[in-house]
């Protein structure tokens, strides 16, 4: 029955569309590339692949088509029925831009006015296509040029089948049919008809209408950056215009060419033409380059933004129907480079949608939306495939089928599974990639650390992985057993985690066993950083104590924005002590004890023995949560429009003692603000409040991120203080803790002279604690990130000062951030 509805599809489709193929180029026999194709006065048309090639489908039996190319004068061909089974050839010549087009008043750059009007002109020009519903074809490609066989020791063979000997191919191809329905600014609904990936017939394009939506109408293009548009409110800030002269299209309407000239390199800005139509003022195109430092991104070389907007007679309303995007990156010799072509059709302008149109599913797969033939591809794509395209499907999809049989994946577990001599300290992996399941074990050689308690310690672990590749769930069952050399004691765990359902997003564990953790269960204290400063300074900040427990956890996400999580416990708590004073650069410096409350007395314990159970029942709220649906499950995007609350229940009941039962609320508010092209801005606020919580265990008190080691790595920035020791403010009582930290993305940085130079960031934090019985505790910090050299840039270094009823003291961090 399918076969038939595919065929009965493929026929009235075709019987509807007339199918025109043919080549542009210039009069020099040179293919033109992207070249903008439509049917005049419709909003059908394409655009030429690499070679000039195209294909466009009409409805017309005597169609007018336009071919229109930036820097070429337009030329209107008119086709009649007998022609379709032609290839039509195309020569476009060299447009003549004159100078004398526009008036020029004398003292006045005449590109300034232009772009004035433009400016004073786009929300109309805006409006005029702000809610429609289009037809939308996407490709992407990924392409590497002379890869490298190893990157900093480590072999690169993951794409050894699919590059030439010169280690040179395409890494990624894909394909999207889609049809769109849009209300500006970003109201968005993507049912996607059909997707494809070279050499993955179960895969899921990510190319989208969301991912090409760069509107220069609006103030900024978003990428890494907030690009401002060289027609933003606030243009004349950040560019100076050039006019180099005009021409008339295929209507007799007026085009001026704007040479776009960043003032200042170094900010998010680009620099290129833009092409506006005299009189309306809309834009006709755009051609514009950016690069790495204006975005904010270092692996990046450059990106080309080019866009090409049609006329329609009839509505009169200028539609940006083709666009490219090209890219050029690269890092530790690995070079990149590929782009997107975007193809928008069939045009069908609004006056308004239903209210139900636009909701949080904002992409949807249809179902079967990767499993298209080839005949489908080829009556639909707009774009021809190039040779070196059509090649790359051929051989992915032939080394796909080679890649799914039993020999071969056999063949490539037989030399994976082979057990080096190294693999018993680094760990090592037995896959079953046919069955899909693997064995898993964890060496000691990254899992050994120094405290003061264990002293040297080590662990080694085994487990069992089994994936369900089209369900896109999981189950793993596995045991780990810790040894310290100091104290002499075997510490095993066992646990059971899965994945049951990628729609609902439903997640159950259990573990149990006999661990040495951190009082603070977010355990602020990596184990490397105790280690280096124990072992060399003689700090052991790490404070822990032995807990015999077995835990039940299920999270699963109830409707769309809410994800609940229930965790239930029954642990033993001890207290544990020092067992060593082992340093390896000595000094008269003294361990302190591992009593967070009394770190002088080796004698005392924070806890007593003792046994609880508890509950913890949580709920995180995304407001405005959007998502794409697609047939192997439900993908939650952010949306950084809306906060996400987080709420929670704990209680501790079943105590070997009553004054161990309490109960705990909290809430917390995590956001980041986009403040246009001036930055952004974190906002991470906790607060909570103990119930009959007098004669609690320390274990369960609220303990706050602190950090004592003046280095700060990834995201711990916004969740933790910069010099807050770790458990001095720790509270069975009420506490709000408020982070907040402005990254200004170069704004202010790009614009001082020399400091510029460094194409760094300036970072702004303010960090509060208050808890009973205490005055305030604050932090204030100012720093700089993007630090490094050349195209790493991950380096970051903060100075903070702290208040607490008045100057508490100061310190410089380190960091890494990605």
């Amino acid at each position: 029955m399918k076969k038939i509805t595919s065929i009965l599809f493929l026929f009235l489709y075709c019987y509807s569309f007339s199918q025109i193929k043919g080549t542009v180029t210039d009069d020099k026999g040179n293919p033109l590339a992207f070249v903008n194709i439509f049917e005049e006065n419709t909003y059908n048309g394409t655009t030429t692949n690499e070679k000039g090639n195209f294909i466009l489908n009409v409805k017309t039996e005597n169609p007018t088509l336009v071919f229109q190319y930036l820097g070429y004068k337009s030329v209107k061909k008119s086709l009649t029925k007998n022609q379709f089974s032609d290839s039509v050839e195309i020569v476009l010549v060299e447009e003549n831009i004159t100078l004398n087009e526009v008036v020029i008043n004398k003292g006045d750059n005449p590109a300034n006015e232009i772009i004035r009007n433009a400016i004073r002109n786009k929300k109309s020009n805006s409006e005029k296509a702000s809610k429609f519903t289009a037809d939308f074809y996407s490709r992407g490609i990924f392409r590497v040029k002379n890869l490298p066989k190893k990157i900093l020791g480590q072999k690169l063979d993951f794409f050894d089948e699919i590059i030439d000997s010169t280690r040179s191919g395409i890494l990624y191809l894909s394909e999207t049919v889609s049809k769109v329905t849009f209300q500006k600014p970003d109201k968005l609904k993507e049912v996607i008809i059909a997707s494809k990936v070279s050499g993955n017939d179960n895969g899921f394009s990510f190319n989208s209408a969301s991912s090409a939506n760069f509107d220069f109408y609006d103030p900024y293009l978003e990428f890494d950056a907030n690009i401002i548009s060289p027609v933003a409110d606030n243009a004349f800030n950040y560019y100076k215009y050039k006019f180099e002269g005009s021409f008339f299209n295929e209507n007799r309407q007026q085009i001026n060419k704007i040479k776009i000239i960043p003032r200042r390199d170094t900010e998010p800005v680009m620099s290129g033409y833009i092409y506006i139509v005299d009189d309306s003022y809309a834009i006709y195109a755009t051609d514009v380059t950016m690069t790495g430092i204006q975005m904010q991104n270092p692996a990046l070389n450059s990106l080309t933004l080019k866009q090409n907007f049609s006329y329609n007679t009839n509505t009169k309303v200028w539609t940006k129907n083709t666009q490219t995007l090209d890219f050029d990156a690269g890092m530790f010799g690995v070079n990149i480079s590929g782009g997107f072509t975007y193809v928008f059709t069939n045009f069908e302008f609004k006056e308004k949608f239903e209210k139900k149109t636009f909701t949080a599913e904002v992409i949807k797969f249809e179902e079967n939306a990767n499993k298209k033939e080839d005949s489908f591809w080829n009556t639909i794509r707009p774009v021809p495939l190039t040779e070196e395209e059509t090649t790359d499907y051929v051989k992915k999809d032939a080394l796909q089928e080679k890649k799914k049989s039993q020999v071969y994946l056999d063949s490539i577990d037989k030399k994976k599974n082979k057990f080096g001599v190294m693999d018993f300290l680094s760990g090592y992996t037995y896959s079953n990639s046919f069955k899909k399941w693997s064995i898993n074990y964890n060496g000691p050689l990254l899992n050994t650390s120094f405290n003061t308690v264990q002293g040297y310690n080590t662990s080694m672990g085994l487990s069992y992985f089994k994936n369900n590749e089209d369900k896109k769930t999981y189950y793993q069952i596995g045991s780990n057993v810790a040894y310290g050399f100091s104290d002499e004691v075997f510490r095993p765990t066992a646990y059971f985690s899965a994945k049951l359902n990628n729609k609902t997003k439903t997640f159950v564990s259990v573990i149990g066993g006999n661990v040495a953790t951190q009082f603070n269960p977010e355990e602020p204290i990596s184990k490397i950083a105790n280690t280096i400063s124990s072992l060399l300074f003689k700090n052991n900040f790490m404070k822990l104590y032995e807990k015999n427990f077995i835990t039940a956890n299920f999270s699963r996400e109830m409707f769309n924005g809410l994800n609940m999580t229930f965790a239930l416990e029954y642990a033993e708590r001890k207290p544990l002590f020092n067992t060593t004073d082992f340093v390896v650069i000595k000094n008269s410096k003294l361990y302190t004890s591992n009593n967070p409350l009394l770190p002088l007395d080796e004698s005392s314990a924070a806890i007593d023995r003792h046994n609880l159970v508890k509950l913890n029942v949580s709920g995180r709220i995304k407001f405005g949560q959007q998502y794409v649906t697609r047939p192997d499950g439900k993908y939650n995007l952010g949306n950084d429009k809306y906060p996400t609350l987080l709420l929670g229940y704990e209680k501790g009941f079943a105590a070997s003692q009553d004054n161990y039962n309490y109960d705990k609320v909290t809430a917390r508010i995590i956001q980041n603000l986009s403040i246009g092209n001036k930055g952004e801005t974190g906002i991470n606020i906790r607060a909570g409040k103990f119930f009959n919580a007098e004669g609690i265990s320390f274990v369960d008190y609220k303990h706050f991120n602190g950090n004592e080691t003046n280095v700060m790595i990834g995201s711990s920035y916004i969740n933790s203080f910069y010099l807050l020791p770790y458990y001095q403010s720790s509270t069975n009582d009420s506490y709000v803790e408020m982070h907040f930290e402005h990254d200004d993305k170069g704004y202010i940085m790009n614009k001082i002279p020399l400091v510029n130079k460094l194409k760094s960031k300036l970072m702004l934090g303010f960090k509060n604690l208050a808890i009973p019985e205490r005055k305030p505790y604050q932090e204030f910090s100012v720093g700089l990130s993007n630090l490094g050299f050349g195209k790493v840039r991950i380096f970051r270094v903060d100075y903070v000062r702290t208040y607490q009823g008045g100057y508490l003291g100061d310190g410089v961090m380190f960091g890494i951030n990605f």
